[in-house]
């Protein structure tokens, strides 16, 4: 994949309409609505999901973050929410990529690898040809409780450059992100898009402050 000088951004964990009107006023190219998971930050209801999915305009992104694995309970999920973009936080273990493609046509399917080592590229590369696109995190699906994002952790930024290069399909970037380090986030890994919760928060608010050094910090990437 080709270097992405300007990445669009994506602000996750959006809480209601107001946190999405914010976000999207200051440049936000796409939201995430967290539903159900085993652990982290940003969880609301599928009623709030629906609803703040329906007041989001074009060619803004919605995504619907979901910790489940089954196809079946995923498309149930997303005819109820219906945001234009599906982000798979865990691996799928009841049906494929392409069953759920097939079953919704029209909506972006987004899997998330947790960037734990070189074998994540392997794991990458394995489904990238079923996928829209990937969204490189550092979550641990191994622990009791899983973490499936909203660590506040950056990852081997190193591991995911290499994705990027060997990867055919757009890359989102998540992990530790905030206003201090995106120009050396966006300068090692050059992705597609750039993902942040709790770098641009205060008191799990979303932060108008946080956001404009941001995007102040992203017009000045070389």
């Amino acid at each position: 994949m080709e270097k992405v000088l300007n990445p669009i951004i994506k602000i996750c964990c959006i809480s209601n309409i107001e946190e999405a009107n914010l976000a999207i006023k200051m440049g936000a190219s796409a939201l995430g609505l967290v539903s159900e998971m085993p652990s982290g930050p940003g969880v609301i209801s599928m009623e709030d999901i629906k609803l703040i999915a329906a007041s989001i305009p074009p060619p803004i992104a919605t995504f619907l973050l979901t910790s489940k694995q089954c196809v079946d309970d995923i498309i149930e999920q997303h005819k109820y929410c219906r945001t234009n973009t599906i982000q798979i936080c865990d691996n799928l273990k009841l049906g494929t990529h392409k069953d759920l493609k097939n079953a919704l046509p029209g909506i972006a399917i987004v899997q998330v690898i947790h960037v734990t080592g070189e074998e994540s590229i392997l794991e990458a590369m394995t489904i990238q040809n079923d996928v829209d696109a990937i969204l490189l995190d550092s979550g641990n699906q191994s622990k009791q409780i899983k973490e499936l994002g909203g660590t506040g952790r950056t990852h081997n930024w190193e591991i995911s450059n290499k994705m990027r290069k060997i990867l055919d399909i757009p890359i989102f970037l998540a992990g530790g992100i905030n206003p201090e380090n995106i120009t050396q986030a966006i300068n090692q890994v050059h992705p597609f898009g750039i993902d942040l919760c709790s770098g641009v928060r205060t008191d799990g608010k979303l932060d108008e402050v946080k956001l404009r050094n941001l995007f102040n910090k992203l017009s000045c990437v070389s």
